[in-house]
Formats: structure tokens, C-alpha cells, sequence
């Protein structure tokens, strides 16, 4: 058992950096597809996103935003729920496109949401309409995060 009492997550995919390099191209095209049906009428700020799960699956999602707006949701959580609802349990790669020079990395709340189901070792691709800008980890973008492990035994 995992110090938080589930068990370990079992590798059922080895993702190196080759395996995860072979499938960047169709994760950013899950990406840049999840972005073109974003609805964003007020922001007009569209955002994609595409998460690799343990079995390496791909799971996109867009924003989605609300005249009410703090009940919008943005990409990456559009994107975990989809990869809940297939049945994965672990992001093992994630990448976050926007039609914005330089793209963008995932807003602070969407990085707690990927903490809850990766570890800080996990590579966050940033890409625009051109294709991938950078890469970071997860641990980069939220230093001394707090996740699962800190909750102990359930």
C-alpha cells in the first residue's frame, strides 16, 4: 500500500521520454481540436487540452465559460473528468493549447486538479496554434504541492 492507503499505480503503459515523444503529435492534435470547439463568447480566450492516462489513452477537453462567470470550467478539468469518466486513474502526460503566442501553462486550480491524479515528475506541454512551446513538469509549475499522499490512510 501507497502511504495514502491505495495501492501503488501499475504501470500498464511505460512512458519514457521516447514512448511520451512519439505520442506528443496526437495528444497536441487532441489538444488543438479540444480548443477549436471551446465556447469562450465572453473571454474569447479558447484553451484545449489533452491528457495521457495510465493505459495510455488520450482524454481532451475545452473551456467552457458561463455568464456567471466563476461556473465556468476550464480545459484541463473538462479534460480529467473525461478521463474519470473512461475509467482512468492516473495522468501520465498533459498538454494545454491556446491560440496565444507562447501558449500557456494550466491556471493554479487546474494544476491542483492535475496533482490529484499525477506526480510532479509528470511533463505539462504548453502549445499554440503552431504547435508545442515548452515543456515543464508538474512539480515545476506547482512547487510543494499538496496531494493525496499528504491526506494518509483512508
Amino acid at each position: 500500500m501507497a502511504q495514502n492507503g491505495r495501492p501503488p499505480p501499475t504501470p500498464i503503459l511505460a512512458l519514457d521520454d521516447t514512448s511520451l515523444d512519439r505520442q506528443l503529435p496526437e495528444l497536441l492534435a487532441a489538444a488543438l481540436a479540444a480548443r477549436a470547439r471551446a465556447y469562450a463568447p465572453y473571454s474569447n480566450f479558447a484553451v484545449g487540452a489533452a491528457l495521457l492516462d495510465e493505459h495510455g489513452r488520450i482524454h481532451a477537453g475545452c473551456n467552457v465559460e458561463n455568464a456567471a462567470y466563476p461556473e465556468g470550467q476550464c480545459a484541463e478539468a473538462v479534460a480529467l473528468g473525461a478521463l474519470v469518466m473512461a475509467g482512468g486513474t492516473r495522468v501520465r502526460a498533459a498538454i494545454v493549447a491556446a491560440d496565444t503566442a507562447g501558449g500557456v501553462t494550466p491556471c493554479g486550480g487546474c494544476r491542483q486538479k492535475l496533482r490529484e491524479f499525477a506526480e510532479g515528475s509528470t511533463p505539462v506541454w504548453s502549445a499554440d496554434a503552431h504547435g508545442v512551446i515548452a515543456r515543464h513538469s508538474l512539480g515545476e509549475l506547482l512547487p510543494a504541492s499538496f496531494g493525496p499522499d499528504h491526506l494518509g490512510p483512508r
